[in-house]
């Protein structure tokens, strides 16, 4: 049996219905299949639910999705498994997604998570005793330009030590949200200290050939 449909150490509610809104959504990214191919908005749903449910997916959700879907429960128990992406027990009100990958390890994400660990008192796959904060290594976040990065429920913060995030983690312990992006505010991956190149406009040759 798969751990989605097992479970055996998380307390699961017995029911699960999606709020008017949600419902209205779900039957919007349905909408968005041909007939007979409703299966294939079983992500989307899923996402949904998770979202409605404090960020993590009981099997009751899971079990609403195979049923609005026509789908069998493990099939979807299945997609949910294999996606890193769905939490199956409960987690913090922060998740901190921490990129290991080779860019963001080049560029210092082993200081970042000694910080994390440090700070919060957890290791990965943990959970702080307050229930803030829940703590993952995950593979590229896909923003390596901007190496190191933790990624915080839906936001990026990018360009980190330990210094920056042991200030990011304080706080978001106090309850404040710090701009994501880089923390270093560069804009976008612009190098740091500003431009290095083609920093005035240069022109020579025939004028009415400029294009």
């Amino acid at each position: 049996m798969t751990e989605a449909a097992n479970a055996p150490d998380v307390a699961q509610p017995e029911s699960f219905a999606f709020t008017a809104e949600n419902l209205a959504k779900a039957r919007a990214i349905i909408a968005k299949y041909p007939p007979g191919r409703q299966a294939s908005a079983v992500l989307g749903l899923l996402d949904l639910a998770q979202r409605q449910h404090d960020n993590w997916l009981p099997r009751a959700a899971m079990d609403a999705v195979a049923d609005m879907l026509t789908m069998a429960r493990i099939r979807v128990y299945e997609v949910a498994t294999f996606y890193t992406m769905f939490n199956l027990k409960p987690v913090g009100r922060y998740l901190l997604q921490i990129c290991t990958t080779t860019p963001c390890w080049l560029r210092g994400s082993a200081e970042v998570v000694a910080a994390c660990e440090r700070k919060l008192g957890i290791k990965m796959r943990e959970t702080t005793p307050d229930g803030l904060f829940t703590m993952t290594e995950v593979e590229c976040l896909g923003g390596c330009v901007n190496a190191p990065i933790i990624q915080v429920n839906d936001d990026f913060y990018e360009d980190l030590d330990a210094r920056s995030t042991e200030a990011l983690l304080g706080a978001l312990g106090r309850g404040e949200t710090p701009p994501p992006g880089s923390v270093k505010r560069r804009q976008g991956s612009a190098p740091e200290g500003g431009k290095t190149t083609l920093k005035e406009f240069s022109f020579s040759g025939d004028p009415d050939a400029r294009g």
